[in-house]
């Protein structure tokens, strides 16, 4: 059983909160009042407000901006460009400087309600405290049923157990979040990372509700890139289930071109689709290891806002 956190004396625990924004100007002063009135009602704690804005094309910013004009609580980064959300979630990291860091989407889709819950299981001694979906109100047929084969599939072939039915909706201990930001993958799928570490982990279930406004940022292409990310982090099944394919083709194509006597027919064909299916795998892979070695951020700050609870130095020595 994980051991109970205490802070004695004067001394307060500091909750952040990271909210990746991307295009979300009809929403994010709605989600900035839930979070500010959730996080008011965490008696003894101190808390701040992290919004990272991925390369928003609308008013998101100057939405941000005005919300750290009234509410010293917020701070923001801005990036150059869209790097995606898993950028965004890492570059809240980074910047969070609370004890314990929760990611919250700013839809509104996950509430900022459970926040609470998850402080409380966290002072308990849980040092990642997952929110899992009972139900997905407002999304697609299609979208339900992938998500629900995505994860399954990728607990069946990942090298280490994931928790079902969770986002980046988590709480995470300054601890974790301080291996996170020390890792060095170019290429990192969060969720899987958080897994991997393997720290103690529990989860509150919610039913998670339509967005607010606005459509899904998550377009099938995303989910699709994430996807892949994910089961190439997580795994190496993929590049051994191309050998046993290409193999089981090989000998399929054998046996059959013997068979039936018809080696051009059937062992040619068979041949070259193994050979494909291997080379694309290891392609992919590749293509990984290419982004770790070519030295590029992850992503580009090109603004600021606001002041950390302590002073940078002492984060990057935890980060580092």
């Amino acid at each position: 059983m994980p051991q109970k956190r205490q802070y004695p004396g004067t001394r307060k625990p500091k909750i952040s909160v990271v909210v990746p924004c991307y295009n979300e100007v009809d929403v994010v002063r709605h989600t900035h009042a839930r979070l500010t009135g959730t996080l008011r009602r965490l008696s003894g704690f101190e808390y701040e407000q992290v919004y990272v804005d991925d390369g928003s094309a609308d008013g998101t910013w100057e939405a941000i901006e005005s919300l750290s004009r009234r509410d010293p609580s917020v701070r923001a980064v801005r990036f150059s460009r869209n790097f995606g959300h898993q950028a965004a979630c890492m570059a809240g990291l980074r910047e969070a400087a609370g004890d314990a860091v929760v990611v919250i989407d700013a839809d509104l889709q996950d509430p900022p309600e459970l926040i609470p819950e998850m402080v409380r299981l966290w002072l308990e001694g849980w040092s990642v405290v997952s929110a899992r979906r009972r139900s997905r109100d407002g999304e697609t047929l299609f979208k339900k049923a992938s998500a629900f084969a995505f994860y399954r599939l990728l607990n069946a072939v990942s090298d280490h157990s994931l928790a079902l039915d969770t986002g980046d909706f988590r709480l995470l201990d300054r601890e974790l979040v301080a291996h996170l930001n020390g890792t060095s993958d170019k290429n990192l799928f969060l969720r899987g990372a958080i897994s991997w570490f393997g720290f103690p982990e529990t989860s509150v279930e919610y039913d998670r509700d339509p967005r607010l406004a606005g459509e899904s940022k998550y377009t099938l292409r995303k989910m699709l890139a994430l996807s892949r990310r994910g089961l190439l982090a997580g795994s190496i099944t993929p590049l051994r289930l191309s050998t046993c394919v290409g193999a089981a083709a090989l000998m399929g194509g054998l046996g059959a071109a013997a068979l039936r006597r018809d080696p051009k027919l059937l062992l040619r064909p068979g041949a070259f689709g193994a050979q494909t299916l291997a080379i694309g795998v290891v392609g992919e892979y590749l293509h990984a290891v290419l982004r770790q070695v070519q030295g590029q951020p992850d992503y580009v700050v090109k603004e600021q806002l606001g002041t950390p609870f302590r002073p940078l130095v002492e984060k990057e020595r935890i980060a580092s």
